[in-house]
């Protein structure tokens, strides 16, 4: 193959064609363009230079820290969740234009890969950063809020697994999850949004650590007069928090784990059902106040039984809740808990946040925010800025067809002209994001239609 050691590349199978490389004149990843479109609607990595400090002397400072924060994020959210491919996206004409600043001019380009790196690793991981990357996530929900307030809060917070393979700093092994980890911590609200996110050792309970995540976001929403929610599974069974959402008007239910003075009050249930079973499992539900002996109250507790055909004995649940509703109701709210689960698993399949591979543990703390906030900027585009035709896709979908919009650049002396690739998102589609996202602007500064 090829006619040249510089030339055009030739194949045999078809002598017509000629295969060009041209480098930073296309990019793989036009789709980003759109996020940041929306990113700059909400002023949201632009916080980072009120929130975070920068421990660089000198004033020969190539990158500030809006744009290396830019291309930490949005890198990630095209895919590349390792600081190894920053020496070529540096170069990606997408890469520098959702950056800004130096990266987009003539002739620039973004950060290189020691430079990301020291970013990731020394500049945020500083104590002081890390907080304020971990209030990061709550700043911008609070931001996208102000534009669209919430008419109720809901949130679920559950645990989950990153596996680790090396001698990472803080990695333990976890007999519930049957291999060497972290466990880190998370808290969703009822759209999907993360609003904070904890990295903890791999050996640490489910629950370790709750007030960390919980009370910042309470805090946050206290202000509101608006119904709040919580919801936890079995882990989060604890009296402490059972307190403080009660004191915090917040409506619970958390499932709880079963015991023999439960199942006495539910014993008139769990005997089987006379004659033939059904095809479809038998549904039982009861509702009676219950305190355990770590209680200083009594407490509602609502029981689901289900009988299934070819089981012998019933499968049992407990939920403790202060919401007084028919226990059916009860238990549908609880069970809508699942979703936090599937938006765990975007997180791992689409924004690839288990790739926690630094030696050090705060340098994995400082990914794992980096990763939440690459998280809710991709779900603040499907929710708020997909038309009703695509607001089911993934994730994974987003970066596979938005994202992944393969264009050729075209330089002129007063505009950079992107040739979209019209395959998956075709014109209309793009056009109806833009427009979308520009009803979310200020009236102050909302421009003319796209």
């Amino acid at each position: 193959m090829g006619d040249g050691q510089n030339g055009d590349l030739r194949v045999d199978f078809d002598r017509r064609l000629r295969l060009k490389f041209l480098g930073s004149k296309v990019t793989t990843d036009a789709g980003l363009l759109a996020y940041r479109e929306l990113d700059e609607t909400f002023g949201l990595t632009e916080l980072a230079d009120d929130l975070l400090g920068d421990s660089r002397i000198g004033k020969n400072k190539q990158h500030g820290l809006v744009a290396l924060l830019r291309q930490s994020i949005y890198s990630r959210l095209a895919g590349y969740e390792d600081v190894n491919d920053a020496q070529r996206l540096s170069v990606d004409p997408a890469m520098r234009h959702v950056v800004g600043g130096r990266a987009s001019q003539p002739d620039k380009q973004a950060a290189s890969t020691s430079e990301v790196g020291r970013f990731e690793t020394e500049i945020l991981s500083t104590k002081a950063n890390i907080k304020k990357l971990m209030d990061f996530s709550g700043e911008w929900i609070d931001i996208v809020h102000g534009r669209k307030p919430p008419k109720r809060l809901i949130l679920d917070m559950d645990s989950s697994v990153s596996e680790t393979y090396g001698q990472q700093e803080g990695t333990s092994y976890n007999g519930h999850f049957g291999c060497t980890c972290y466990h880190p911590l998370f808290l969703f609200n009822q759209f999907g949004d993360l609003e904070r996110a904890m990295l903890r050792r791999g050996n640490h309970a489910s629950a370790k650590f709750w007030r960390r995540v919980l009370l910042p976001v309470v805090a946050r929403y206290r202000h509101l007069d608006i119904p709040k929610f919580f919801r936890g599974d079995a882990a989060f069974a604890r009296p402490a928090l059972y307190r403080l959402l009660e004191n915090e008007d917040y409506l619970y239910a958390i499932r709880i784990p079963a015991n023999d003075v439960l199942e006495r009050e539910i014993a008139h249930l769990l005997k089987r059902p006379v004659g033939r079973p059904p095809k479809n499992p038998i549904v039982l539900y009861a509702g009676f106040m219950y305190r355990a002996a770590s209680w200083k109250q009594h407490r509602r507790v609502v029981a689901k039984v289900e009988w299934h055909r070819e089981e012998l004995f019933p499968r049992v649940g407990f939920i403790v809740t202060n919401i007084w509703k028919v226990s059916e109701h009860v238990v549908r709210f609880y069970n809508g808990r699942g979703t936090a689960e599937q938006w765990i698993k975007e997180g791992k399949n689409a924004v690839k946040w288990t790739k926690l591979s630094c030696r050090r543990f705060a340098d994995n703390q400082v990914r794992l925010q980096l990763f939440a906030l690459t998280y809710n900027l991709a779900n603040f585009l499907r929710r708020l800025a997909l038309p009703p035709s695509v607001k089911h896709w993934s994730l994974t979908t987003l970066r596979e067809k938005l994202v992944k919009i393969g264009a050729k650049v075209v330089r002129h002396a007063k505009y950079v002209t992107f040739q979209l690739a019209e395959v998956a998102v075709p014109r209309k589609l793009f056009r109806a994001i833009l427009r979308r996202i520009a009803k979310l602007r200020l009236p102050e500064t909302r421009g003319s239609p796209v």
